[in-house]
């Protein structure tokens, strides 16, 4: 009993003495919120430095790259051209009969338009526009085989040789089967190439737009240049 009555006494001492001291949480450090919040931020800071030693370290390295001697090199060309009344029609350096020709500044040959940038454009050379614009004079008029010869000797001196050509020319009229071998073999002589690696296709654009209503005509090529 004695005992009982001294742990209530110790209690009772207790509750007094809590009731009369302000009691302080002991300090401690961030939460766990914080601590994630500032893990993340020395993240994300440590992510943009390295991404800008990252940086300046490939331009560094590019910059000191030299041109890849590459074993081939692949080009695409694109061209199309208004057909209007009147004009003489030349695809791929022959003249095909037809009621409309070509508004150009040259000749309007959209064959060997696109045959020529496409040659430009494997060799990461500038393109047709560029080296033969139509504010020049000269080229007024100027037939298109003279930019054919200028795209050569320029894939010549690169050091490389037509692989193959694969041509796709898009008009409504006129037909062009008649016209194909004749068109080929002017290209094969113009290129210095066999007809074997050279391939010419014509579709109709089945009355669809300005090339359907044979208002335009358009051609696509693809060429594959190999180291000589």
């Amino acid at each position: 009993m004695a005992t009982m009555m001294q742990q209530g006494t110790s209690l009772a001492a207790a509750s007094s003495l809590f009731q009369h001291k302000e009691i302080r949480p002991a300090p401690c450090g961030p939460s766990r919120v914080e601590l994630s919040r500032r893990v993340s931020r020395a993240a994300r800071g440590t992510i943009c430095c390295a991404s800008t030693t990252t940086v300046e370290v490939e331009t560094g390295r590019t910059a000191s790259i030299s041109a890849p001697v590459l074993p081939f090199r692949v080009g695409h060309g694109f061209d199309l051209h208004r057909l209007e009344p009147g004009l003489p029609l030349t695809i791929g350096g022959i003249d095909i009969p037809h009621d409309r020709g070509c508004e150009a500044h040259s000749d309007g040959d959209v064959l060997l338009h696109c045959v020529v940038d496409a040659i430009l454009g494997a060799l990461s050379l500038p393109d047709i526009g560029q080296l033969f614009p139509d504010t020049d004079p000269r080229w007024r008029g100027a037939a298109s085989s003279v930019f054919v010869k200028e795209a050569v000797k320029r894939m010549h001196e690169a050091g490389y040789e037509l692989g193959n050509l694969d041509a796709t020319l898009i008009l409504q009229r006129p037909k062009l089967s008649p016209h194909k071998e004749e068109i080929r073999a002017n290209l094969c002589s113009l290129l210095g190439v066999h007809p074997s690696v050279i391939n010419i296709k014509a579709k109709t654009h089945e009355k669809v737009d300005s090339l359907g209503e044979n208002r335009s005509i358009a051609a696509h090529t693809v060429v594959l240049l190999m180291r000589r």
